[in-house]
């Protein structure tokens, strides 16, 4: 039998793991992280954890590989700890758009770290909002999907913004911006896009759905450059929408992106703090919203063997 239930994390977000900490109402374990003057990462745990159900809290942010590494090693660790089960809670999975063979001879580097994560030694993972549902089918241990989706919706719902619609900035984001539509009880539209190549820029022709006259809410599930929010902003303000909302569970912002927020015409653009996000990157019009309570939520079911499920129903 599980006996006490652990949290550690590695170096890519302790601020988030502490804070899950704080709802569990326990202290995040002890643990040593450092990179040799090789580069080579060395991992220590200072606790004993011989039978308990360890949970390792290591989102995908920069830099990338480095932290992927560091949460292979500290499961490694673990394991041979005798820990009782390890679960690797990834908020924002690595390598997530590289999900399928979509072009020839390429690899699909999501289900590559599927194996690795288990290789390792997790025994269950636990993410939020991955950018294509099929990388549930890659691991052979559990995984549970949780969804920023709830508390996105309800930040906006408390905004009461009138003459809302949510718009899907491709097809492909469609089921995603019905979701919210139906929370919001608001009507949605999709804006055809398409990519060009390998780079992060998209051509965006028209938009399937009325938005003249209306506030707009775009919903994706990360912003990275923000080249593509900018070209599909531009078509919503050609069709004649008035004040633009965007909302994503993940705000990867990289250089230049806050430039980019900053000289558009949005309102607002809401993100969650699945990655870190700094000072520097929190400009006037950027919110971040805490998922610390809903993985906490999580962790405390999987740990107790409750139901997942019944944390997003309505």
């Amino acid at each position: 039998m599980l006996r006490d239930l652990k949290v550690f994390s590695g170096r890519a977000h302790p601020e988030l793991a502490r804070e899950i900490c704080s709802h569990l109402n326990t202290t995040l374990g002890q643990a040593e992280v450092t990179t040799f003057a090789n580069e080579n990462i060395f991992v220590k745990i200072n606790e004993s954890v011989r039978e308990a159900d360890v949970f390792v809290v290591q989102p995908s942010c920069s830099p990338v590989n480095d932290g992927l590494m560091e949460l292979l090693i500290m499961i490694d660790a673990l394991k041979r700890a005798s820990a009782g089960r390890i679960t690797a809670v990834i908020p924002y999975y690595p390598y997530s758009r590289s999900d399928k063979k979509d072009q020839p001879r390429v690899p699909i580097t999501a289900r590559l770290v599927a194996d690795l994560i288990t290789v390792a030694g997790a025994n269950r993972v636990v993410t939020i909002d991955l950018h294509a549902s099929q990388i549930q089918g890659f691991f052979s241990v559990p995984l549970d999907h949780l969804t920023a989706l709830p508390i996105i919706a309800s930040y906006f719902k408390e905004k009461q913004i009138p003459n809302l619609v949510v718009v899907a900035p491709d097809a492909g984001r469609a089921k995603l911006a019905a979701k919210y539509a139906d929370r919001l009880a608001a009507p949605m539209a999709i804006i055809d896009k398409r990519r060009i190549g390998n780079v992060d820029r998209a051509e965006s022709s028209h938009v399937v759905g009325d938005v003249e006259g209306m506030n707009t809410l775009l919903v994706d599930d990360e912003i990275t450059t923000g080249g593509s929010l900018i070209g599909a902003l531009e078509i919503l303000q050609d069709h004649g929408a008035r004040d633009m909302y965007f909302a994503c569970t993940h705000g990867i912002l990289t250089e230049g992106a806050i430039e980019r927020i900053r000289s558009s015409q949005l309102k607002e653009v809401v993100v969650t703090n699945s990655v870190p996000v700094p000072d520097s990157k929190r400009c006037g019009r950027v919110v971040v919203l805490s998922v610390a309570k809903l993985i906490a939520e999580a962790i405390w079911r999987i740990h107790t063997g409750g139901s997942i499920s019944k944390l997003f129903e309505p």
